[in-house]
């Protein structure tokens, strides 16, 4: 460090050592290690965290000359010491040793991953070690998702494609750099070191990485003038040539997903029929239109599932998450997967006998409705069978209500009945009649459903998923009005063949992107939430929810969703984003945030209209960066998911197991992210009845998760279209602390999306979102009083202090008053001007006359009141005349 003028430390080298340290700091010499959120790493962690080495101590200089922007971008202040960033990173080893791990100017974040260009720069040397002297890799200036590589090299042969296919085989793909540009050398400064300012900045509209790029060929046929058109709209061009490489014009992973399920709803195939390595391999337009030229000819569709005939096997993944979820994790006092749907009748009447058949034939129908989940302890093995509920199914008690909220209590009651199912026996459906009680019931026929009776229909949720519940009911509605008869279609494909084809689907893919998502990832690093109590992850939870609605108005709802629109983002992705802004500032600045979030996963068109239970849980990790803008942070959660969606058929367990983490403690698993787009569909018309479906509240007690956040969407809604519930595990946060977290949400929400904020010029596209507040306008306006203002209420005499008193009775009880002595209690503080520097006398005085009335406590009287008896403190007041008391 030159500009230290320093030598830092010395090391004794052993020469077994793999990790050559650097020493310890002289002891001058004062060294930090400051990690991404500006915290100081310990000698004593041994976790590896890297971090930026800081120096300071007697000889650092005293900034650069004439240049106070890059003095005070170098300099910084901790615990009241200067220190300057050198740059380098480092980490401490067991022995509390600094060892080096490169530079912070050469790690680059691209796409959410920290990448050392390093590694990029040696593997792309390594590919023509005889050939490429020299390497550098950086981001491209007009796109910061992309990288380019500045290779040296004397030989204008080089074959950039080979060059790029030994990265890929050496390298994360995302790693792997979209330009090459070949240099005799680099540039350099005066000082002999690499002017990266110099290096020449490809253009993308001309580039060309090797000679058959550079002749423009333009399509040959149909198929290969479709394939191009797809090209231009994803990669935002006007022409491609048809041999010119996807990756050599500012492709990536990211675009290349969705050019893949472009053609799969172009063309109808599945990832089995043609999955996304083969046009990975194979990265030109020609090449593209050659492969889906062979599903035209030979006619491939989608390779579709068959039944098995199976009545027996290994439960599903998710059968699997959901029934160790609730046996493990749970107390049992109330049930937490029962899952209902409210239906009361608004015009006409049903025939019970009629509707008994009709659920009878639908069971018969959906096998997933009478299979039973039983946990072999001798294989481990968790399986499911089906039964023949269905030939024994029957309607619960009838229950009577006579108002709204006995009804609510009643549905209240139900939601967490955890006698409700039995899955060891396959009784996972249910149903139940609430009829409201009328004044008179003489002329009540029990043998139908009338005018203002409600229908309860349940299921386990290891058998339905949300998807699920439409098309049970309009099943429902076909069977009910057609009086059908007992039909069984043998070859119809049910869950329990889902189950099995999903075990032999090639999830490679997957597992390395899943690998990818979470390197790095902490486990035993817990979000710092506001919880009242403290719990360990592996404790059992009780179930007890306490919950808080948020809703917003028509304002900011169109807001919201203008900005969806304008910036080409789903609702979905947009809520995430916010959610994600709202926990970095909730926990303090975290940075690593990772949350799960559920997929429908119904990736195949066979299980679009299948009941059964298909929804994923999934890691989704961001790692903000508090300099990010709120727009910024959309656009990395938007390319967060565009990834995702190709692998969100992976199961979490799998995710769990590749990643050596344990789902006992795995914080992601604790804090939700839910998404719900409310059904447009509310009135079910069954033979000449009318069915209202009720609106379900989000939580009747139960809590799946520590703390869930759920967005429900109504695009059809007059009056809100967006609303919010946050559910919290009542074993960590009391009701109130539930309530005004959701109170803060609102805010931040408000912030980003109030015409207010538009009006008071909030650039959503320049403002950090380290800027947004929690603090709540009430709760600014008492801290406001609190600090700046003296209330009228309070006096200006009061009992003394403790201290207060102990320090006038040691003086007047200890020492006698009235004998000539030493004062023990004056504390006098002794400054000394440098030499040449002087001060105002009369500025000084103002100055601390200032300070005097600033600080009641250095104008406060004390006395010992007689009459009282106690020991007394008084403020005096400029009216009381204190000019005695301040003097110079």
């Amino acid at each position: 460090m030159s500009e230290s003028n320093l030598v830092f430390g010395c090391q004794l080298l052993n020469i077994k050592d793999t990790d050559i340290p650097i020493g310890y700091p002289f002891p001058t010499t004062r060294c930090l290690l400051i990690d991404d959120d500006d915290k100081i790493i310990n000698t004593t962690d041994n976790s590896n965290k890297i971090g930026q080495i800081h120096i300071g101590g007697p000889t650092l200089f005293n900034g650069y000359l004439n240049d106070p922007d890059h003095t005070n971008k170098m300099f910084t202040t901790i615990n009241k010491q200067v220190y300057i960033k050198t740059g380098d990173l480092a980490r401490y080893n067991t022995r509390g040793e600094l060892v080096y791990a490169g530079r912070a100017d050469f790690q680059i974040k691209i796409r959410g991953q920290r990448v050392e260009t390093s590694e990029i720069e040696n593997t792309i040397t390594n590919s023509y070690p005889s050939k490429i002297s020299d390497c550098v890799v950086t981001k491209l200036a007009q796109n910061d998702d992309l990288f380019v590589a500045y290779v040296v090299s004397n030989d204008s042969e080089l074959d950039t494609e080979q060059i790029r296919n030994y990265c890929y085989k050496h390298l994360y793909q995302y790693m792997v750099p979209s330009f090459f540009v070949f240099l005799e050398q680099l540039p350099l400064n005066a000082n002999g070191k690499l002017d990266r300012q110099r290096l020449p900045v490809p253009d993308i509209s001309v580039l060309s990485t090797n000679v058959i790029d550079r002749q423009y060929l333009k399509p040959k046929n149909e198929l290969e003038t479709l394939v191009h058109s797809v090209w231009c709209k994803i990669l935002g061009c006007d022409r491609i040539s048809t041999l010119t490489n996807f990756f050599s014009i500012g492709g990536h992973s990211l675009l290349f997903i969705q050019i893949y399920q472009y053609y799969r709803t172009l063309f109808n195939f599945d990832s089995e029929t043609l999955n996304t390595r083969s046009f990975f391999e194979h990265n030109t337009i020609a090449e593209h239109a050659k492969l889906l030229e062979n599903i035209k000819i030979n006619h491939i569709q989608a390779n579709q599932w068959r039944t098995l005939h199976i009545n027996q096997c290994i439960a599903s993944y998710a059968q699997q998450r959901i029934f160790f979820h609730e046996k493990m994790r749970f107390s049992g006092e109330i049930a937490i997967y029962n899952e209902l749907t409210v239906l009361q009748v608004t015009k006409g009447s049903l025939s019970i006998n009629r509707l008994l058949q009709a659920l009878r034939c639908l069971l018969n129908k959906h096998k997933i409705l009478r299979t039973s989940l039983v946990f072999n302890e001798q294989d481990n093995v968790l399986k499911q069978s089906i039964t023949d509920k269905h030939l024994t199914f029957t309607l619960a008690t009838d229950q009577t209500f006579q108002n709204g909220t006995e009804l609510q209590n009643i549905v209240s009651q139900i939601n967490t009945n955890p006698n409700l199912f039995d899955l060891s026996s396959g009784r996972v459906f249910y149903c139940q009649i609430l009829r409201r009680q009328m004044i008179s019931d003489e002329n009540n026929n029990n043998d139908i459903i009338t005018n203002s009776d409600i229908l309860v229909i349940g299921f386990h949720h290891a058998a339905i998923d949300q998807s699920t519940v439409s098309i049970f009911l309009n099943d429902l509605c076909n069977t009910y009005n057609s009086n059908s008869a007992w039909l069984d279609d043998e070859e119809s494909l049910q869950y329990i063949d889902y189950s099995i084809h999903e075990r032999l689907t090639d999830m490679t893919l997957s597992r390395e992107f899943w690998h990818s998502q979470l390197n790095g990832y902490n486990q035993e690093c817990r979000l710092s939430l506001p919880v009242d109590r403290h719990c360990s992850y592996s404790d059992q939870r009780s179930g007890y929810a306490s919950t808080a609605h948020i809703s917003f108005d028509n304002e900011i709802s169109t807001s919201f969703l203008d900005y969806a629109s304008s910036h080409q983002v789903t609702p979905f992705q947009l809520c995430l984003a916010t959610f994600y802004a709202f926990l970095f500032k909730l926990t303090y600045r975290q940075n690593d945030l990772c949350i799960s979030c559920f997929n429908a996963n119904r990736h195949r068109t066979e299980l679009q209209n299948m009941v059964g239970m298909f929804v994923s849980t999934l890691p989704y990790r961001i790692q903000v960066d508090s300099d990010w803008s709120f727009d910024g942070l959309v656009e990395h959660v938007r390319e967060k998911c565009v990834s995702i969606l190709e692998h969100s058929h992976y199961p979490v367990q799998h995710i769990l197991t590749d990643s050596q983490i344990k789902q006992s403690i795995v914080p992601f698993l604790k804090t939700v992210f839910n998404f719900i787009t409310l059904s447009d569909k509310s009135q079910w018309s069954i033979d000449t009845a009318t069915l209202q479906q009720l609106p379900m509240r989000q939580s009747y007690g139960d809590a799946k998760f520590d703390f869930m956040f759920t967005c429900l969407y109504n695009s059809i809604s007059d009056d809100s279209k967006l609303s919010f519930c946050l559910t919290c595990s009542c074993d960590l946060f009391d009701e109130t602390t539930t309530i005004v977290v959701g109170q803060r949400f609102k805010y931040l929400v408000d912030q980003l999306f109030s015409s207010k904020s538009i009006s008071d010029e909030i650039n959503l596209s320049l403002i950090s979102i380290s800027k947004l507040s929690l603090i709540l306008p009430i709760e600014a306006q008492e801290i406001q009083d609190a600090v700046f203002c003296r209330q009228q209420n309070i006096v200006n005499e009061a009992p003394a202090s403790f201290a207060q008193a102990r320090i006038w009775l040691d003086e007047r009880i200890r020492f006698d008053p009235d004998k000539p002595q030493v004062a023990i209690y004056n504390m006098p503080f002794v400054h000394r001007l440098q030499s040449a520097h002087s001060l105002s006398v009369k500025q000084l005085h103002r100055a601390l006359q200032l300070t005097v009335d600033k600080h009641l406590s250095l104008h406060t009287s004390l006395i010992f009141d007689t009459e009282t008896n106690l020991f007394m403190q008084r403020v005096i007041e400029q009216k009381d005349n204190y000019a005695d008391i301040f003097s110079m």
